[in-house]
């Protein structure tokens, strides 16, 4: 997970060399005219939609309503079983692990992993282990807010090796994205900004 993160910036990096390059080497002559044309027209319209700019808030919407949190997670007392049942009907690696009770607070999460390492390795029972006895707990839990970075959020997973993350704002629970959300609106901000730059070169801003 380490070397998509590196990957992804160091791609980026040469997006924006190569094309930058590409000014530098234009005829000296069209240079002021073109960087009175960019400080004067698009430079409040580069910084409004700014290089690395995307964020959580930004992935949720992209994900439309399955990302509201409605089916995203289950209960402590449930049985891993049910649990895993439930990742695999809505094609999810995790889901977040609620509290018995009218408040439904967040307990911890569980994921494949957990299932894996904790159920099929060790040979226990999926139809008689509650989730609450292998799920990672409220303690360990790695959340974002909506207004984090995508490049923030994918620094997060990859330092603590996870693949999903919950979603916390004000008023609790909001969401769930996994590290495939992140590497893909990482890679269309990149090519977003490469288009912005390639416009800018040809004239048209």
């Amino acid at each position: 997970m380490q070397g998509i993160f590196h990957g992804i910036r160091l791609h980026g990096n040469v997006l924006k060399y190569s094309v930058l390059k590409h000014v530098r080497v234009m005829a000296p002559v069209t240079l002021p005219v073109m960087f009175s044309r960019f400080e004067s027209v698009t430079a409040p319209k580069l910084e409004e939609h700014g290089f690395e700019s995307t964020t959580i808030a930004d992935v949720l919407k992209d994900k439309g309503k399955g990302a509201d949190g409605s089916w995203l997670w289950c209960s402590t007392d449930d049985f891993v079983y049910d649990a895993v049942k439930s990742m695999t009907q809505h094609n999810v690696g995790a889901l977040v692990v609620l509290k018995p009770g009218a408040d439904k607070a967040i307990a911890g999460i569980i994921t494949e992993r957990d299932y894996l390492r904790k159920i099929i390795v060790q040979g226990r029972s999926s139809k008689t282990t509650k989730v609450g006895d292998i799920m990672t707990e409220e303690n360990k839990l790695i959340t974002v807010s909506p207004a984090t970075k995508v490049l923030k959020a994918m620094q997060l997973m990859t330092d603590n090796r996870i693949r999903h993350i919950p979603v916390i704002n004000e008023t609790g629970m909001v969401g769930m994205v996994s590290i495939g959300d992140v590497v893909r609106a990482v890679i269309r901000e990149h090519q977003e900004e490469l288009n912005r730059l390639s416009e800018y070169i040809h004239g048209s801003y």
